[in-house]
Order: structure tokens, then sequence, then C-alpha cells
């Protein structure tokens, strides 16, 4: 048994942790078939020269990554992911060097694009797995919304725009993690995974092909069972030397999952095997990066290939992982090599790789849509004219009316207006009702965040609160609280194996001054709840310590933010004011018992905001919400 070394955030500080490299290399181009747009001119780029990254790429619950480059927009990848229940949905990164990566869209960034996504009650339903392409100049995202009752297409033709993206166009995929191709004799193939035999855990491939712009599909036929270890999932299909590819995803999504590969000269089979499938696992290693899996494939400027996978950082243990399915259940970069005709090869994942990267660039367009880069820290004060940072997540649609910038007599702050439920819910839940919650993803294996709160309930049972949140049936929450007239510090959990509840009384203080609270992740296996005073004039008191196991479960990650409820006794209540928003990652988990560094700030400074708060709306690393009202 592999031992796991725990290191806190206040050993970290001693540990000699290595920066990157500087990536230094070549430069632009494309791969055609959806997956850039189209052949060289003639000249290629300079060589790239192999430099040192780190995984995760894209870190936090960023699942499922389907990746593309594309030379007519400067020379720029773009990934999707998916996101279940969490809105806005399906995150567009963006990156012009495969190391830093920045948020500039959501496909499904209004509820009016399809509104049925927004009534799910499942907490591991909604949007699964997104593949993304682009073709003639427009970019294409086919995915099913699970247990919602269509599925089908987005396009835009500015993906830097979220007004752009348009409206679902339903196409009876008839499964889940559809696949689109555009072949070179203009037909439209999707492929997706179709549970056959009512067992949720056996499928196979099928096909079927798509007329644009009416969505009508043809009749679904056979395509593959995979190399029969159940269940086959997440296909995609590429035109290469002549020969069709078709990549799977086998085995589920656990410590059995694994990318396999095979080819044909027509896309519909038959399929040739890979004599070395899988092509991409950690079955039986001891590898930190585990469940390695739901794979793509795409080209860079200077003809490399490069393969993204999810993946837990769990270790064969298998039992601490909240940050779930990085891409790597975040997502995660290798190298591919893919010589003419051949078998392509592909590096196995681990945390510290090299590879010909190109060279540094974090030249990405500034839009009203973008958010910051998805390694950057936050602090956000929230002040009068703002709006809600672009990476923030809700849980469902929100009730925008529930949350106010700098609302009058408030100013730099957050009010929270409580929801009937609380972030559990309860057996009469509506998902239209809502929760009042409010989050970001957790980016970093050790990290801290807190924000101040000014919060005076009147009613019992009124609470407003910070909270590590992975799924209403695994969750934990440290908040202020009225129990029959007493304020009071609540900390509670839900899910597996939960620590017992903990009340205290606040100190007067904090009653009249304001409380910080406070979630960090101290080590690999834990999260400390905190208090203490507002703007962090005096010692942090733990209150609880909660291990993590709880949360490493089901689809989704945790989402580290803040919530207010009436805990059942109707909408609305006594608003809760948060200021301060804080969170700093403390260090990335690569190899077992081996950190990497966090940023400490932001990638990018903008000309004029010298001495701005990372991360505050319209300054370094801002991007935010843009709704009526907000």
């Amino acid at each position: 048994m592999r031992s796991k070394t725990l290191l806190t955030t206040a050993t970290l500080a001693g540990l000699s942790l290595a920066a990157p490299n500087s990536p230094s290399g070549g430069g632009p181009g494309g791969w055609g078939n959806g997956w850039g747009n189209g052949p060289w001119g003639p000249s290629k780029p300079p060589a790239q020269v192999n430099s040192t990254y780190y995984n995760p790429i894209i870190p936090g619950f960023h699942p499922d990554p389907s990746c593309i480059f594309v030379k007519e927009l400067d020379n720029t990848f773009f990934c999707a992911s998916s996101t279940f229940l969490a809105f806005p949905a399906m995150p567009i990164h963006a990156s012009k060097d495969l190391a830093n990566w920045k948020l500039i869209s959501h496909v499904q960034n209004r509820p009016e694009q399809y509104p049925p996504a927004g009534n799910i009650s499942r907490n591991s339903a909604g949007w699964y797995a997104p593949t993304l392409r682009y073709h003639q100049g427009t970019f294409y995202v086919i995915n099913a919304d699970v247990d919602a009752p269509d599925s089908g297409i987005f396009t835009t033709t500015d993906i830097y725009d979220n007004a752009a993206w348009g409206n679902l166009l339903p196409v009876n995929v008839g499964g889940y993690d559809p696949d689109i191709f555009f072949d070179t004799d203009g037909t439209i193939y999707s492929q997706a995974a179709i549970t056959i035999s009512g067992d949720p855990f056996t499928t196979e491939i099928q096909q079927f092909t798509i007329s644009l712009p009416s969505g009508n599909v043809t009749p679904r036929h056979f395509l593959t069972n995979g190399t029969n270890h159940q269940p086959p999932e997440g296909p995609h299909i590429y035109l290469k030397d002549d020969y069709y590819w078709l990549l799977l995803a086998e085995g589920g999504t656990a410590l059995d999952h694994q990318v396999t590969f095979f080819r044909s000269k027509s896309p519909m089979g038959p399929w040739e095997s890979d004599p070395a499938n899988p092509i991409q696992t950690a079955i039986n290693t001891t590898s930190l990066f585990q469940t390695v899996g739901h794979a793509d494939i795409f080209q860079d400027a200077a003809g490399n290939y490069w393969g993204v996978a999810l993946s837990t950082r769990s270790g064969p243990e298998y039992v601490h992982w909240p940050m779930n399915r990085e891409t790597g259940k975040s997502s995660f970069l290798f190298p591919v090599s893919w010589p003419k005709d051949q078998w392509p090869v592909c590096d196995r994942v681990h945390g510290k790789m090299s590879g010909p990267l190109p060279p540094r660039n974090v030249n990405i367009p500034i839009t009203s849509s973008g958010g910051p880069f998805v390694k950057d820290p936050d602090y956000y004060t929230f002040p009068p004219g703002s709006t809600l940072p672009r990476h923030f997540t809700f849980w469902r649609f929100p009730h925008t009316e529930n949350y106010v910038v700098s609302s009058p007599g408030h100013p730099n702050t957050l009010q929270l207006t409580p929801s009937n439920a609380n972030l559990t819910g309860f057996p009469a839940f509506q998902p239209l009702s809502g929760q009042t919650f409010v989050g970001r993803r957790q980016t970093d294996t050790l990290f801290t965040f807190n924000v101040d709160l000014d919060f005076s309930p009147t009613k019992t049972e009124e609470e407003a609160g910070i909270t590590a949140f992975q799924v209403q049936e695994a969750n934990a929450e440290l908040g202020v609280v009225n129990l029959n007239g007493t304020r009071s510090l609540r900390f509670r959990a839900n899910g597996a194996n939960a620590p017992a509840t903990v009340i205290q009384p606040m100190p007067q203080a904090w009653i009249d001054g304001g409380v910080r609270l406070q979630v960090q992740a101290v080590n690999f296996t834990h999260y400390a709840f905190s208090a203490g005073p507002k703007g962090g004039n005096g010692p942090m008191q733990q209150i609880a310590l909660v291990d993590n196991a709880m949360m490493s479960m089901s689809f989704t990650g945790v989402f580290a933010g803040i919530y207010a409820t009436t805990n059942g006794n109707g909408e609305g209540g006594t608003p809760a004011y948060f200021s301060n928003w804080r969170y700093q990652g403390n260090g990335q988990a690569i190899d077992d018992g081996q950190y990497y560094p966090s940023n400490t700030g932001p990638t990018v400074s903008q000309p004029g905001n010298a001495g701005q708060p990372v991360g505050q709306p319209g300054k370094p690393g801002g991007g935010s919400w843009g709704w009526p009202g907000w």
C-alpha cells in the first residue's frame, strides 16, 4: 500500500518547490476536419523545443475535455468541459501556449438557451461530456443534457462572446457523450454511447448522421463495442492519412478508466483495434494520477500531436479526490507521437512532464464575457458598479434577484437573499425554486478561501455562511445562524461519515463588528473550517475538521463558496452581506508528497491597473456577469 505524505500549508512554505521552466519554441497552425481548419500554407513555424510543464493544465472540476486548435483565430487552442448541474454551463478556456488557460465564455450562459437544463433533480445528471469542433468559421458544441428532454448542438461564430452562443438546436442523440465529425464529402457524422439492456453500465457506440441546419438525423446503427471493456463512451472520430481513427473511453470513469484507439477506411467501420490498446491509462499503477481517460487529440502549429484527458489525483487508494474529474477530473495534457500511417503512442500522464510546448504567450483577448486565467487567485471587493466575476458558479439556474453587488447602503459587499432551501435541500425541493449559493471551483490541492460577513438574522434558522460544496448529498458549511433568538456559529456537514454538527455562541465582538469565515485545505485529506473577527483583526479559531473523502464521489468537484438560507422557512428573509472574497492556492499535488507552487498573483496585469486587487471586476483577472439587474 502506497503511503501518502500529508503536507500542511504551514509546512509547504518550507519545501523546495521548483518553478516551471519557461516554455520556448514554435508558433501557429491548425488541423482540418474539425480540429482546426485546414492544411498548412507554404511555410511552417520553427520546431518547438521540449520544456517542462505541470499537470493538470486546467485544474479543478473541468472534466471530459474536448480541445481543438484553430489557426485562423490567432493560433489559439480552445477546450470545453462538462458541468452537470453547475451554471453557467460548459466553460470554454483558451490558450496560446498550452500552459496558461483563460476562461473566455460559457456555452450555456443564459437560461433561455435551454430552459429544461435548470429543472433537473438528480445531482449527477445535467450536461455531460461536450464535443467542441470548428468548421468553416463556426464553433460547434454537441452534448446531451442527461435527465432533460433534449440533446443537441450549440453554435457560435464568436467564441469570445457569451451572447453569440445561440439556443440549443435539438438533435436526437439517443444517448450521451455525442461526437460531431465533419467528413470531407460534407456528411456530418455523430457517434454516441447508447445504454442497452436497461443497464446504465452496459453501452455500445452507435452512429447516425445529422442534417444542418434542421438537426434532423438518420436512424442510428451499431458502430462498435470497442475492446468490450464496458462501458464504451466518449467517442471521437478523426481523419488522418486516409484512415478514419476512432478514440473511445472504456472501463467507466473510475480506476479501470482507459483510452482505446481504432482505425478504418470508412467512418462506419469495420474497425481495426490498436494492438497496444489501451493507449492511455493509469490501471495497475501507483501514480497519484488515476482514472485517466475520456481523451481528445489535437495538433499544434508545429505539427505536434497532443492529448488531453480527465484524471483524479487520488492514488490507487482512490479515497481522497475532492477536485474530482479534472482535465485532469481536471484536464491533463500529454504528448502524442503519431507518425504517418502508424498507431499513435501517448506519453503516460504525470504531474511533471516534458514536451514541445509553444512559446509562452498569455495574450488572450480581454472581453466582457471572459474571466481569469484558471490558476489565478481571487480577491474581490464588490465595488459599486461591478458585477459578479465570470468564473463564479451556481448550482442550477440562479434567482438573480438574490445576488446584489453593492446594494444601497452596503457598498463593497455582495448581498445574498436567503432561499427557502439550504445546500442539501429537502424531499419536497423543486429545482426551479433555487438555492442561494455562489462559489468558485477548488483549483488547488491546498488553498485558503475566506470572506467577511455582516449578518443579523431575525428569525429562527435564518443562516448565511461559507461552504465546501460538491453536490447536495455531499457538502460542509460554517454559518452564522439564529437559533431561538441566539446568534450562533454552526458547522454541519452532509455525506458519508460526515463529522458531527458543532454549535457555539458568537462572541459579542463578532456580532457587533462582523465575522470572517474561512475554509482551508490544510493537507491532502482534510478541510479546516474556521472563524475570526472581520477584516482579519485577530486570530482565527478552528471550528471543525472535515475528511474530504466525503466529497470524493459522484462526477463533480468541490466549490468553495457562500450561501444564505431560511432552512425551510420560506423564501427571502434577512439579507447577508459578504465582502473581501479571497481565494489563494497554497500548492498543487503533482506526485506522492510533492507539491508545485500555486499562482500568487494574476497571470496578466492590464495596463493602467497597477496596484488594483487581483481579480477585481474590470481589473487583472476580472470579467463579470452582465445580466440585467446585476
